[in-house]
This record gives C-alpha cells, sequence and structure tokens, in this order.
C-alpha cells in the first residue's frame, strides 16, 4: 500500500460516524422546539448529559428507567436550563432523546468507512444504547436503559486522558507490542507517541509567540501547566526509547542475519523487518524531538522571565507630555529657559548600552569615505556590457526628465521674467501633459527645488565663463549648474539675455499641493512644499 497511514482508516471513520449519526438524528427535528431548545448547542449539551446518566447508571449496575431519566432532566431544567418545562415534558423529552435521536425509533445505524486496503467501503453498525427489561418492586415490569460499547467509546472519546498521563500510556502500549514482538500494532503506538512530541513542541513553539506578543495575555496558569507537561515529557523519556531503538536494531539484525547465513526469509518474517525499520526510524525521530523540547522548555522559562521584567520596569516609569509639561510651561514662562538644563538633564544620564562584535576584529577596517566610492565604483561581474549600457540608457532618460522639468519651468520664469509657484500649482493639477512634464516624479521634482533653494542666487554668466576655461566631468549625476547651462543653450533667443537668476522662499503661508505624483517606487503620493519664487535678471537691467 502507498499511503502508511491509511492503515486503520475505516477504524477512525467509526469514531468520526459516531458523531455524524447523532448529529444526523438530533438536528431538524422540530420536538426540540416545544420544550423551547432552539439552539443546536442546547441540543447536543443535553444529549450528552443524558449519556453521561446513562452511562454512570450503567457502571453502578443499577436500573436507569423512563421515570429516572424524566425525573434527572426535570432537575436540570429547574438548576440550569431554566426552560418552562413540567414533569412530564422533561419525561417526554427523555423519551425523544432516548429513543428517536440515540435509538433512530428501533432501525439499525450505519456508517460507511472506505477501506483503502481492500478499494471499497466498509459497512459499519453502530448503536448508542440497548435497554432490558427489569422488574421494580419485584412485579412492577420496566424497561432500563444502558450504554452499549459505541456509546462507552463516544463518551470516553469526549473526555481525553490527561496530557501529562497520555504520553506515558502510550508508551506502555508500545512497550507491550514490542514485548509480544506485535511490530504491526507497535508501529501504530510509536507513530502516537511521536505525534505527542510534535504536539507538545508546537504547543510550546505557539505558547513563546503569544508571549512575544503580549506577556500580559499569557497567564501563569497556562504557563504552570506547559512547564509541568514538559516535565513529564522530558524526565526519562530520552533513556527509555533509547532503549527500545537498541532492542530493535538488536531485533532487526538478527532477521538480517537469518536472511543472510542460515535461510530467506518468509512473506511473515520480511514483514516484520519491514515494522521493525520502521520503528527504528520513528524512534530516532522521536528522541530528535525529545531533544527539541528540552531545548525550547528552557527557551521559554527565560522568554517569559524577560518579558515580565520588562513589562515589571516599565510600569516604573513615569511618562508626561513633552508638549504640555515643557513647551507650554516655556510659553507661560520663558524664565525657566534659564534652568531648562535640570529638566533635559536625566534624558542624558544613562550611558548607551556597548556591544562587542567580533566578527569586526577580522574585517579589514576602512575609512567610511573611501568605502562608500568604492563601493560606488564596483562593477558587476555578470552582464557586463549589457548591464551596463540598460543603467546608461535608464540614467539619460532620467537625466532627459530633470532637463524638462527645469526647461518648463524656466520657459514659464522667462514670460513674466518672474514666477512663484502657486502661480501653476492649479494649471499643474488640472493639466495631466504638464504635470508629466514639471513633475515627473516626486524624488525629481524635489530635488529640483531643494537645489535651487540652496542656490539661492545663480550668476549664469558666470556658470559660461567657467564651463569654457574647464573640461566638465560629466558624471551622468544631475548638477544643477549643468543643467541650466544646458537648457540655455537649447533655446538662445529665449534665455540669451538672462545675467542671474535668484531664488527664495516665500513667507506668505501658502502650502502647495500636487497631487497624483508617483514616486521611485510608483506609489502614488501627494507633493506639498513651501511656495518657492524665481526671479530673472536681464543684460542692462
Amino acid at each position: 500500500m502507498q499511503y502508511e497511514f491509511l492503515k486503520q482508516f475505516p477504524r477512525r471513520m467509526k469514531h468520526v460516524g459516531r458523531y455524524v449519526l447523532l448529529l444526523q438524528n438530533s438536528s431538524q427535528k422540530g420536538t426540540w422546539k416545544k420544550y423551547g431548545f432552539i439552539k443546536s448547542e442546547e441540543q447536543i449539551n443535553l444529549i450528552f448529559a443524558v449519556l453521561l446518566y446513562v452511562m454512570e447508571q450503567s457502571l453502578k449496575e443499577e436500573v436507569c428507567t423512563m421515570d429516572d431519566i424524566g425525573a434527572y432532566i426535570d432537575n436540570l431544567n429547574m438548576q440550569f436550563f431554566e426552560k418552562n418545562m413540567s414533569y412530564e415534558d422533561s419525561k417526554l423529552l427523555g423519551d425523544f432523546i432516548l429513543n428517536v435521536v440515540l435509538s433512530n425509533e428501533g432501525k439499525p445505524m450505519y456508517f460507511d468507512g472506505y477501506d483503502f486496503e481492500l478499494k471499497a467501503y466498509q459497512i459499519m453498525h453502530i448503536s448508542y444504547v440497548a435497554n432490558r427489561i427489569v422488574y421494580v418492586d419485584s412485579d412492577l415490569k420496566r424497561t432500563s436503559y444502558y450504554l452499549t460499547e459505541d456509546g462507552y467509546n463516544l463518551l470516553l472519546s469526549t473526555l481525553e486522558i490527561e496530557n501529562n498521563m497520555q504520553l506515558t500510556i502510550h508508551e506502555m502500549i508500545f512497550k507491550m507490542h514490542l514485548e509480544k514482538q506485535s511490530y504491526d500494532k507497535a508501529v501504530d503506538e510509536i507513530k502516537n507517541v511521536f505525534q505527542l512530541l510534535r504536539i507538545q513542541m508546537q504547543k510550546i513553539q505557539e505558547a513563546m509567540s503569544r508571549i512575544r506578543r503580549n506577556a500580559l495575555n499569557y497567564s501563569v496558569v497556562e504557563y504552570e501547566t506547559i512547564l509541568d507537561e514538559n516535565l513529564d515529557t522530558i524526565s526519562d523519556t530520552k533513556k527509555k526509547f533509547q532503549s527500545y531503538r537498541d532492542l530493535v536494531k538488536a531485533r532487526a539484525q538478527e532477521l538480517d542475519d537469518m536472511n543472510l547465513n542460515v535461510k530467506k526469509l518468509d512473506a511473515k518474517e520480511e514483514e516484520k523487518l519491514k515494522n521493525l525499520r520502521i520503528i527504528e526510524q520513528y524512534l530516532n525521530q522521536t528522541i530528535d524531538e525529545h531533544q527539541k523540547i528540552l531545548g525550547s522548555h528552557f527557551d521559554l522559562k527565560s522568554l517569559y522571565t524577560r518579558e515580565l521584567e520588562q513589562l515589571s520596569q516599565m510600569s516604573f516609569i513615569k511618562r508626561f507630555s513633552f508638549r504640555n509639561d515643557f513647551y507650554d510651561q516655556i510659553f507661560a514662562h520663558p524664565d525657566s529657559l534659564q534652568s531648562v538644563d535640570l529638566f533635559l538633564r536625566p534624558l542624558f544620564s544613562n550611558d548607551p548600552d556597548k556591544g562587542y562584535n567580533l566578527k569586526k576584529v577580522t574585517e579589514l577596517q576602512r575609512p567610511l569615505r573611501k568605502k562608500a566610492r568604492e563601493e560606488d565604483d564596483e562593477i558587476m561581474d555578470f552582464g557586463d556590457e549589457n548591464w551596463q549600457e540598460e543603467e546608461e540608457r535608464r540614467q539619460r532618460e532620467k537625466l532627459k526628465k530633470y532637463e524638462e522639468s527645469l526647461s518648463f519651468l524656466m520657459h514659464r520664469v522667462m514670460e513674466k521674467g518672474t514666477l512663484s509657484l502657486d502661480e501653476i500649482e492649479r494649471e499643474v493639477n488640472e493639466n495631466p501633459d504638464i504635470k508629466a512634464v514639471l513633475v515627473p516624479s516626486v524624488d525629481i521634482f524635489k530635488e529640483i527645488m531643494v537645489e535651487l533653494i540652496k542656490n539661492k542666487e545663480i550668476d549664469l554668466k558666470a556658470l559660461q565663463k567657467e564651463r569654457s576655461e574647464y573640461i566638465s566631468d560629466n558624471s551622468g549625476m544631475f548638477q544643477l549648474s549643468e543643467m541650466l547651462l544646458s537648457v540655455l543653450d537649447s533655446d538662445v533667443p529665449a534665455f540669451g539675455k538672462i545675467r542671474r537668476m535668484t531664488i527664495y522662499r516665500k513667507e506668505d503661508g501658502k502650502v502647495i499641493v500636487i497631487k497624483d505624483v508617483k514616486d521611485g517606487t510608483g506609489a502614488v503620493r501627494t507633493i506639498k512644499c513651501s511656495n518657492i519664487q524665481i526671479q530673472t535678471e536681464r543684460e542692462g537691467e
């Protein structure tokens, strides 16, 4: 069979079928509404409460008649459910639960589970309760109900074994099958053991994740529970399973030696050898998982301790509003500026934490400027010429956008001799073509404006003279002086008489807003900047 985990599939499906048939018999029944049980949660809770009562009576080997069940439901209703029901209603509801929901009105119940080994469905009979005739007070004939094997299995599966006992029980069963040489059953049990260890490891990881998010959301009870489970898991599991692994190896070696030296193994012995190999594999994984749990156990303890300590330290920190407690007080009492150092001094009292990085000791130390320059000049080895050509093409396109934006701005300045950004704000926002030229991207527009403001006054005649006397180094990067001269040369009749440019920020409080502009990553953003004034002086003025 290709998928080993599907071997016991019909057995699993019988467990599922017990729940499925119970829900089918209960749902879509109008009887519940007559007694006030509208929600499906209320119905299921009452069904299992009745099942538990029947199980209790069965275990004590006492009679369980419909009168007993009716009285039990009546007591539950008065104490807990508080539905508008009389004793007779409780008795009728008990009869409905037992004879309709649990007994399917006397008709047998079946559930089909697919058998992947036989490649066919396996029909499985399911029965929750049975009844027998009893005599009450020696002569009164009554029907007494008791649980069947399916009923017991259904209820026992709803209350899991304590977590700290599950591993022990499966380990005992595994040991028993190993001693009896029932290796096929031992394979199933060692898989269960490994799954329990893996689940425990996942619980630790989930707990650590919750603690990192907020340690206050992880209660002390939960922390204590998982620590106890970890200790129960790692107490002596490793030694036990190492001894089991040694035993399995020895038995597998015996079968190998028999196959080589004595006789050829038959089909049954080959199956045993195969199962022993599987057991050995899972034992190795089990021991590895045990080691992970051991390490994570101490990580969990240190993490929880550290997070709680940090939270406790935060509770001692007194916080204040810098604006209300500092700025407003300074404005109200300007004389206090003389002693403001008394207020700010605690912010600088603690020495910063320093860390010593051992990796940096063995690295070649270089000046930061030189290192940055070397990184900028580094040439990619792969793609050599093609890559460089592509980079140069992109750079030329970007420089062209700088030039078009600056040229548009200069033409608008030349129309009146002076220009402020608020004069073209509306036109730019309403005309996408103009926006695409003046503001091709957030970065380009921002860099042009920043460079203009930084220069404040630009003597164009001096720049032209300087260019004629020196050889320019065309680095491929945006430089305002070179770009301005390039724009002036492109349209000499329009710009030829400009001698000087003055750029300054207008103190009128206006904020220029240009919407829907793409940045370098392609995201659409809104530009907000101060109002900038650009003035020109011509020759003869």
